[in-house]
């Protein structure tokens, strides 16, 4: 059996990860994305279309809408984080955030996360067997000793929408999950291969292709079922 997938955020990383390694032959995969992904290069029998759509922008809900019209989705997966500049590194400070860069990861990492399912949510309701995979992060989780306060905030957050989402969507018997890794390998292209991720990283990175392997699970369940959250971080991540 075939399936409607959309995917949010599919141009490189675990996006990518996701456009190459989830969909089978026969599915058709709306790719939501800034930059023109090289996935729609690929002739794989899975039908590809593209959709260039910035986030942040409210008003291009309209043009998704505008190419889906009544086409039913069976997956959507919500695959956007952006954090702080710096964010990551040992010399980040949040004292001196912008203001306008805090206000851009909460407009992006939460508003169009609500705004743009909500869109979608005709399209996902013609399914018989609905999915919403929201994925996060273990930074969003207690006592993970993260300091990047608006990325933080806005992965707690998006735990907040799963657990919403899922309980207006429990009538229509759609299932939402919250998927929360650890630090990714998603700088390795996921046609490489996860032991290339394993050597580069020491072990120390998940590889995209474990996620890839969680999702496809819980796609195949059947409308009985509902995973409500996973994570998965690093098993040598000794702050999970």
């Amino acid at each position: 059996m075939s399936r409607n997938f959309i995917i949010f955020g599919a141009s490189k990383g675990l996006g990518d990860a996701f456009v190459k390694g989830l969909p089978a032959f026969g599915d058709t995969v709306w790719i939501i994305s800034r930059s023109r992904p090289n996935a729609l290069d690929l002739n794989d029998g899975v039908q590809r279309i593209w959709l260039e759509v910035d986030l942040s922008q409210q008003d291009r809900i309209g043009l998704v809408k505008d190419a889906l019209k009544d086409k039913t989705i069976d997956v959507v997966i919500y695959n956007v984080g952006v954090w702080e500049k710096n964010g990551f590194e040992d010399y980040y400070d949040f004292d001196h955030d912008d203001p306008r860069d805090i206000a851009a990861i909460l407009n992006i990492n939460l508003v169009s996360t609500i705004t743009f399912i909500q869109a979608l949510l005709p399209n996902i309701r013609r399914s018989k067997s609905g999915k919403v995979i929201l994925i996060g992060s273990t930074a969003g989780l207690d006592n993970t000793r993260n300091s990047q306060v608006s990325f933080v905030t806005s992965k707690y957050g998006l735990r907040g929408i799963a657990s919403a989402l899922r309980e207006h969507l429990r009538k229509d018997q759609i299932a939402v999950t919250c998927i929360n890794p650890g630090e990714l390998a998603a700088e390795i292209p996921y046609e490489d291969g996860v032991e290339r991720a394993i050597s580069k990283y020491e072990g120390t990175r998940i590889p995209v292709q474990d996620i890839i392997s969680i999702v496809k699970c819980i796609v195949s369940l059947s409308v009985v079922s509902c995973v409500k959250e996973i994570n998965i971080p690093a098993i040598n991540d000794e702050n999970c």
